[in-house]
């Protein structure tokens, strides 16, 4: 059974092959300057992360390809020399009727605790601009008259002044939703590798001298991908987000990409009191695609350590959920 780690000098290559974002070089550089160990092997870009005051650690396996058996064994493998208690894997497969059966041949479980929703919007940029107006929501093409007709300015600006309001926004935004989010210090690290390679930009929504939104997108092959957003409580009447997101959709059609993928949706049947619900109507109302991937997976490496952690953890989102409240 071969298993390479790859070196530095594999970086190109590695990144001819890497099929989404969050499996290209930079974002493992990015992982390991959180101080997260990273190790790639076989194509495969993983992280292991130490559980506090213990020797033990959790494997994390982002956007890679759909597993099979021969992934899994030297995944096993890689987590026991690893001490990790799971893997968890989060494919960038769809699901189809084929999928499922070959999931199911697997030792891997529905994960305890997926990071990524199920469900994501895609929208087709090989329409046309008037193919893709014509079929969004009519509240969609009103609120974006509403943004043209104050005068709201959208631009890619990655200067250090934006960035900076990002940053803020982002606060704000996190604090008014009540939302677990990433701190400073991670959103720093990861726009200064992901910009410097390429594929982190960052635009903004300008009203009256104002940024009232502030985006950071990645790009990666045929796609355009909407990881971060930040919007101010102000003037949010004037619809800034709601042009940021067509104005990006032009922007990526010009430069060629072929897909915008939304990052996330609840899926075919939200609950209205969703916390996420905004977001998923606000995306909804451009009329992409909705998608369905494979879903989560654990891979259990040490079943018994398992148990003691799923109890654990669903302890700590509890109190967590709580203390927001």
């Amino acid at each position: 059974m071969t298993i390479r780690t790859a070196i530095d000098t594999d970086q190109k290559s590695w990144d001819a092959g890497a099929l989404h974002p969050l499996q290209t070089w930079a974002w493992g550089e990015f992982r390991k300057a959180m101080g997260i160990e990273v190790v790639r092997v076989n194509g495969w870009q993983l992280t292991f992360h130490r559980l506090p005051h213990t020797p033990w650690y959790v494997g994390f396996f982002p956007k890679g390809p759909l597993p099979d058996t021969r992934m899994i064994e030297k995944l096993t493998r890689i987590g026991k020399e690893k001490r990790a208690i799971f893997i968890q894997l989060e494919p960038n497969a769809v699901t189809s009727e084929k999928t499922a059966t070959e999931l199911k041949k697997l030792s891997i479980i529905p994960s305890h605790h997926p990071l990524f929703t199920k469900y994501t919007y895609i929208l087709d940029l090989t329409r046309t601009e008037n193919e893709l107006l014509a079929a969004m929501h009519s509240k969609t093409r009103y609120n974006l008259r509403v943004a043209e007709r104050h005068k709201v300015t959208i631009q890619e600006d990655s200067s250090p002044k934006a960035f900076a309001s990002y940053l803020r926004l982002n606060e704000e935004t996190t604090s008014r939703q009540g939302f677990f989010a990433h701190n400073r210090i991670y959103h720093e690290k990861m726009w200064n590798m992901l910009h410097k390679a390429g594929i982190a930009h960052l635009f903004t929504a300008v009203y009256e001298g104002e940024i009232l939104t502030a985006w950071i997108l990645f790009t990666w092959g045929e796609t355009v991908y909407y990881p971060y957003g930040a919007s101010s409580r102000t003037h949010r009447e004037v619809m800034a987000p709601t042009l940021m997101l067509w104005e990006i959709t032009k922007w990526a059609k010009a430069k060629g990409y072929k897909t915008f993928d939304l990052w996330g949706s609840l899926g075919p049947n939200p609950d209205i009191n969703d916390p996420w619900f905004g977001f998923h109507r606000f995306k909804q109302g451009f009329n992409p695609t909705l998608i369905e991937f494979v879903g989560s997976y654990d891979l259990v490496v040490h079943p018994f350590l398992y148990r003691l952690y799923t109890i654990a953890d669903t302890l700590r989102w509890t109190i967590l959920k709580l203390m927001s409240r």
